[in-house]
């Protein structure tokens, strides 16, 4: 056993007998009707469109709102800010909102505050974090006072997919006077939780929106206050859980949610999640060509070895578990688009690893760096891996801000990577994402990029399916991406709480109660 394990295991076993003393002790969470929940990773901005973290979405679905929702067990989409959307062809969209909104600083939302959100969204010199969320949007055009068009640049399947879950509505006055950066330290949506206390990297306190507008189909918000916390380090989380002062946690690692299990007063709730972990190479060339970086992972031969050195169900069942297992498509199994039966599997086999490293003139292996910014376990276990086919892999953590523009400027051979889609169900969310030679594409293959963009274009949903296919080929073929596996969610909460886990992993705290 690995000594942090064998640490971790002791410490968590002390903690849990210190729970078992203060069972008895009543929670402050619901005593107090504050929800005390904690985060590993700190907001880079709590604008929406500058953050591409998961944190960053659950915030947004508590202070902000889209136009549309979608339900998160039977994937229809309704009305959210919109009173009604009607295509009107395949290229324009009629919007008609909700009247008698209003923003948390008490301006009503009307026609003037979507339009410029998504027009803002939508231009490319405003360097949006994903531009791909928006850039479909030609322009959109007012109409009436609660009423406008989105004018499409071409037919886009997703569009509501992408309406209900990556572009929610600001209030224009506001936004244009303290624009993205003041935003992202202040912001003022109209969801069901008012941000009223920031501490940038340390506490956010967000409480009920008590003027939330009537038959939102997000509910009416029931806990008054929710305390949020970044506490980077998990075992302060879980002693927290363990003595009652936080509520609510999730990502916790097998063995200490295995532990949280024997503590009264927690309840431990496993869910497969849409995020999956891969490794991302240098295929294109750029750390060579540019930085005079050592780049072995520009040969097909040894991205494919370096893909059937990895243990992917090792790591699934011992160090994720909860029902995490093996993945071969650059893509969630359950979105549109990603067949699996498309995709070339490499199975674990050291033996076949270390023959294509041969094939490709590194008979003796070679050294190199993986980058990664989150589950060093993972990563290292990773690293062992690979050691053991002759690939000395030094492991070099990072900031995932700060990882991203390391690779954006081609600097990265080798990474470790995770990616949940934005809880998207749409394949376009991820593979053309990566694959369209936008800012983090490394590949650069004009064919995917072909594919892709007439497949994010396809209306025919079949069509749209082989299109994809075809990439997915391609790209597991030539080991762009070697997948890895799913993420798990070990959501361990308050047994005084209602709280429901869903698999797009956007916890949706506005729908819980107190017992």
């Amino acid at each position: 056993m690995h000594s942090w394990k064998k640490h971790s295991r002791i410490w968590i076993a002390a903690m849990v007998l210190l729970g078992l003393v203060l069972s008895s002790a009543a929670w402050a969470g619901k005593k107090d009707d504050t929800l005390n929940v904690a985060f590993t990773k700190e907001l880079e901005s709590l604008d929406r469109y500058f953050n591409t973290a998961r944190e960053g979405i659950v915030f947004a679905r508590h202070v902000y709102d889209n136009l549309l929702f979608r339900d998160p067990e039977t994937y229809e989409y309704e009305g959210l800010l919109a009173k009604s959307f009607e295509w009107e062809d395949e290229v324009t969209l009629n919007i008609e909102l909700r009247q008698g909104v209003e923003f948390h600083n008490g301006q009503e939302m009307t026609a003037d505050d979507a339009v410029y959100t998504l027009n803002y969204a939508a231009d490319p010199d405003n360097k949006v974090k994903t531009q791909r969320y928006s850039n479909w949007i030609d322009k959109a055009e007012k109409t009436g006072p609660y009423s406008f068009t989105i004018h499409l640049k071409y037919p886009f399947p997703p569009a509501l997919e992408f309406l209900s879950g990556a572009n929610p509505v600001y209030p224009k006055d506001y936004h244009q006077e303290v624009g993205y950066k003041g935003f992202g330290v202040k912001p003022i949506g109209t969801g069901p939780y008012k941000a009223t206390e920031i501490e940038p990297g340390k506490r956010l306190v967000l409480v009920k929106n008590e003027n939330y507008f009537q038959n939102s189909p997000k509910g009416q918000p029931s806990i008054g206050k929710i305390v949020w916390r970044t506490l980077p380090e998990m075992n302060t989380q879980v002693a927290e859980l363990i003595t009652g002062s936080l509520d609510w946690a999730f990502l916790v690692p097998p063995d200490q949610a295995e532990q949280l299990k024997k503590v009264p007063n927690v309840q431990v709730v496993p869910a497969e999640t849409m995020r999956i972990g891969y490794l991302t190479f240098d295929a294109a060339n750029f750390s060579e060509t540019k930085h005079d970086i050592d780049n072995p992972f520009k040969e097909v031969k040894v991205r494919q070895a370096v893909s059937h050195a990895i243990n992917r169900q090792a790591i699934a069942d011992n160090l994720i578990g909860g029902g995490s297992r093996p993945i071969y498509t650059p893509c969630y199994p359950s979105q549109l688009g990603c067949i699996e039966e498309a995709a070339k599997e490499y199975a674990y086999d050291p033996e076949k690893a270390q023959e294509l490293l041969t094939e490709a003139g590194y008979p003796d292996g070679f050294d190199c760096i993986l980058y990664a910014y989150r589950n060093r376990p993972f990563a290292e276990a990773m690293v062992g891996n690979l050691k053991a086919v002759g690939i000395d892999a030094k492991l070099v953590m990072m900031k995932y801000s700060a990882l991203r523009e390391r690779q954006r400027a081609g600097k990265t051979p080798l990474q470790f990577l995770t990616w949940g889609s934005y809880s998207i169900n749409d394949v376009s969310a991820i593979i053309s994402n990566f694959f369209e030679h936008e800012a983090d594409d490394i590949t650069r293959d004009p064919k995917l990029k072909e594919w892709l963009e007439a497949a994010d274009k396809e209306m025919d949903t079949e069509k749209r399916k082989e299109l994809y296919g075809k990439a997915i080929a391609r790209i597991t073929e030539r080991a762009y991406w070697a997948p890895l596996f799913s993420y798990v969610s070990n959501n361990c909460f308050s047994k005084d709480l209602n709280f429901t886990p869903y698999p797009d992993a956007v916890p949706r705290f506005y729908m819980a109660t107190w017992k």
